[in-house]
């Protein structure tokens, strides 16, 4: 898995490199030291997890948590046991209370492998047919045939058809977990695609049947290709 640090104190940083380190499923791709430089670099490259401390200065942990439209998996780090709560309610994985151990680490990474694999595991099962997609104060039954992308909007994702578009409360991150398959690809931070959609690939553009352009972003591009190619 991807991960990222956002931690400002380099004690702890030293700790988490090190143990992200003997963590072989882990990928240690960044160090910040503030939110918003993390925030930028999250606006161009995707990642599975983030190590977020709640101090940080210029912008809050939480407070940054809760500025990003699709966050990955989210481990927070704190010396404080106060924000646990509001923590949870953000739907992180899990909360590590400074000074901590490495078995306690494991622990909570292993929390996100679990989660990883229930989405795997509800994959390998029989295609879904239909969804229902939560949309304001109602629930619209979609058939899954019938999309062509999702796409995310700050607070909201669309769910393209062939004629209209449905807004969902549902962050883009749901969706793959629903949705995320042999059929529909994540192929840009902010694009999921239907492959059966596809027309053809022409450089970092897929071009779907509907006329639709879908930029490819660096981060998906290679995997994608590599599996429907």
């Amino acid at each position: 898995m991807r991960c990222i640090i956002v931690e400002d104190q380099p004690p702890a940083q030293r700790i988490l490199k090190k143990f992200i380190q003997d963590v072989p499923t882990l990928e240690l791709v960044q160090v910040f030291s503030d939110g918003l430089t993390a925030m930028e670099f999250l606006n161009k490259e995707s990642v599975d997890l983030m190590f977020l401390d709640i101090h940080l200065p210029k912008i809050n942990g939480l407070d940054f948590l809760k500025s990003i439209p699709d966050p990955p998996q989210v481990i927070l780090t704190t010396a404080f046991s106060e924000y646990a709560l509001e923590g949870y309610d953000l739907n992180v994985v899990d909360y590590l209370l400074k000074p901590f151990s490495f078995q306690r680490f494991l622990q909570a990474v292993n929390k996100v492998n679990a989660k990883h694999e229930q989405v795997v595991a509800k994959n390998d099962t029989a295609p879904l047919t239909e969804i229902y997609v939560k949309s304001s104060h109602e629930h619209i039954k979609v058939l899954v045939k019938d999309i062509y992308t999702i796409a995310s909007d700050s607070d909201y994702t669309e769910i393209h058809l062939k004629d209209k578009k449905i807004l969902s409360n549902e962050p883009l991150r749901h969706w793959m977990e629903v949705l995320g398959g042999s059929q529909f690809y994540q192929i840009h931070k902010s694009h999921i695609i239907n492959t059966k959609k596809i027309d053809r690939i022409s450089g970092n553009l897929v071009m779907l049947s509907n006329g639709a352009k879908i930029p490819m972003g660096r981060a998906y591009k290679d995997n994608f290709l590599k599996s429907i190619l």
